[in-house]
């Protein structure tokens, strides 16, 4: 049986930090019509991906991996429509995009994050495998000294 190999096996797969990548409003700030301003030039480099870090609704604690909501675009990096517009530019050219989904964890704005330290809390117990408790005081904890 003749296989061929899956897209991403072998395809060009180019990371991009929309927060830092390109500017397009002059707020410092990257953002989602500064990727779509650039797929020409990924085109011509032979991208066959984007691999976009997280643009997520965040309050930027962890640059974003911190994620608030999953389903909304943080305004600092532009729109649904922003976003739509960079799908369907970048279909056009043949590009693909994979979306960083940070999954393992969620900020403390999350509401998942919030119901889990309530213990009477409905989400299942897998959702948030710790319960909170308060810890011991800096003071009191011995010095690790790692070598």
């Amino acid at each position: 049986m003749n296989h061929l190999p899956h897209w991403w096996q072998n395809g060009v797969i180019y990371q991009i930090y929309p927060k830092s990548f390109q500017d397009t409003t002059g707020s410092g700030t990257g953002d989602l019509r500064g990727v779509t301003s650039r797929l020409d030039y990924l085109q011509k480099l032979g991208v066959d991906a984007i691999w976009l870090t997280p643009f997520y609704v965040s309050p930027q604690v962890d640059n974003g991996y911190d994620v608030a909501n999953y389903t909304a675009i943080d305004p600092s990096y532009g729109t649904m429509a922003d976003f739509d517009a960079l799908v369907t530019e970048a279909k056009a050219r043949g590009i693909r995009i994979v979306l960083d989904m940070v999954l393992n964890h969620t900020s403390t704005e999350h509401e998942w994050f919030r119901q889990s330290l309530n213990k009477e809390s409905p989400l299942p117990p897998v959702l948030y495998l710790a319960r909170w408790r308060t810890g011991r005081p800096a003071e009191q904890l011995a010095l690790q000294i790692w070598r």
